[in-house]
């Protein structure tokens, strides 16, 4: 069955344009709320939001929608994603709501929803929820005695702030460390500064102005020019970069190198491993990440699985093998010993932790292979005609080049979840085979 509202990473889309639109957003708390309540008691949603103008539309909207179906409603305002997965378990709320886009522009929005024990719903929940969306929702208003009541929960920044600090060793300190951090304009704002400074850091903050507008705008961890500059004119030590929603991170060095996320997941993974902490000796990757960590991690003992690309997906496969980590290329970090989904913030103090045993800068630190050349390439398609991903043309075009890369190299060639785009990744150890494969799948796929 095709969902018609969810996408990789909850509903998302253009604010006031379907399906983010308020009428939208109150049958989806409607619906939640049906979904979810279960038994006599007083049911508890929690929602949060990162800073975007539209925030001020769908927040009320599905508060509404939640309170018309009888759900005690608690805002708690601008807040990481990962924060409002942890209040959801911390407060015993039956249900979480995310309000936020994470790293896509300020005129899209989107929502999240985590179930009572943190976690991101499963694509079968999502497809019910879904039925609720489209059908009589009138059978499960609530009578006008029982409707929620809505409330704001004043202390949820520094619950979430001392949570987030509670991961990092209690044998180690920030102090001695200069560190740029740059939250996107977005949901950690007031929260990132405050985590690093009272770890003991000199800090200094960028992107911490947010306006309705800047979220994500040229800073933040899809945008990180801005953050290596700043490491370099202030001479600091490492750079820290989080997106609108904080749930995804990039690391700068102190030479100004933006660090990708395969190498942080390796940093982790191998601290883990020597400490005797990672389960299974078993990281949990997407299909997005690079051949060379894979390489790397089997070196120093430690096995990967590949998932899907998401960050629910890779908890799924951790769930299920019975891991304790794992991680997307793109920043998206889950250490499930802490956390139930990817947090930004915590899997930036890990990678602190480490570098404050070692005592060395970032950039040696952090550098522990290279990368085998990756291009990615993003086609748009026309959402009202058929995936060209299905036509068996473009499929059979797609293994013939396959073929053609054998052992030394990867093809994945997927649909975004979230825009109308198809995403070509190749991978390879000769940079300009690899240009040519992508150019020619992406002429395939646009006949």
């Amino acid at each position: 069955m095709t969902r018609k509202y969810f996408g990789t990473d909850g509903i998302r889309g253009t604010a006031n344009k379907f399906p983010m639109t308020a009428e939208i957003a109150l049958k989806v708390g409607m619906a939640i709320g049906a979904k979810f309540i279960d038994g006599d008691h007083r049911h508890r949603v929690v929602i949060g939001k990162d800073t975007r103008l539209s925030g001020y539309v769908i927040e009320p909207a599905l508060t509404a929608g939640l309170a018309a179906v009888g759900m005690d409603v608690f805002l708690v305002g601008p807040v990481p994603t990962p924060a409002v997965s942890m209040l959801t378990r911390s407060i015993r709320a039956d249900i979480g709501i995310m309000i936020s886009a994470s790293h896509n522009p300020y005129h899209d929005n989107g929502i999240k929803i985590f179930t009572r024990d943190g976690h991101k719903l499963s694509d079968k929940l999502e497809r019910e929820i879904e039925s609720l969306i489209e059908g009589d929702i009138t059978p499960h208003l609530a009578e006008s005695k029982n409707f929620g009541r809505v409330k704001r929960l004043d202390d949820a920044s520094n619950r979430y702030i001392e949570f987030v600090k509670n991961s990092f060793p209690k044998d180690k300190t920030l102090t001695n460390l200069k560190i740029v951090v740059d939250c996107a304009n977005g949901a950690s704002y007031n929260i990132a500064p405050k985590i690093f400074w009272e770890l003991g850091a000199e800090v200094i903050e960028i992107g911490t102005s947010p306006d309705g507008f800047n979220i994500n705008e040229k800073c933040g961890s899809t945008h990180p020019e801005a953050l290596c500059k700043k490491v370099l004119e202030t001479k600091a030590d490492i750079g820290i970069a989080l997106d609108g929603d904080a749930d995804r991170l990039l690391v700068v060095d102190e030479k100004g190198n933006a660090i990708d996320g395969d190498k942080l997941i390796a940093l982790i993974a191998e601290k883990l491993h020597d400490d005797g902490n990672l389960k299974k000796d078993t990281v949990v990757i997407t299909q997005m990440s690079n051949l060379a960590l894979e390489n790397y991690l089997s070196y120093i003992g430690v096995s990967t699985i590949r998932a899907q690309v998401g960050d629910r997906y890779v908890l799924e496969e951790m769930r299920k093998n019975g891991c304790n980590f794992g991680g997307e290329q793109s920043g998206h970090i889950v250490l499930s010993d802490y956390s139930t989904t990817g947090d930004g913030l915590i899997a930036a103090l890990q990678v602190l932790s480490v570098i404050c045993e070692n005592k060395k800068p970032a950039s040696e630190v952090l550098n522990l292979f290279e990368l085998f050349p990756q291009l990615l390439k993003n086609t748009k398609f026309d959402a009202n005609k058929k995936n060209p991903l299905e036509e068996k043309a473009v499929q059979d075009f797609i293994k013939e080049k396959e073929n053609e890369l054998g052992e030394n190299g990867r093809i994945l060639v997927r649909k975004s979840g979230t825009e109308n785009l198809i995403r070509v990744m190749v991978e390879g150890k000769n940079q300009h085979q690899i240009e040519k494969i992508a150019d020619e799948i992406i002429a395939k796929l646009n006949e």
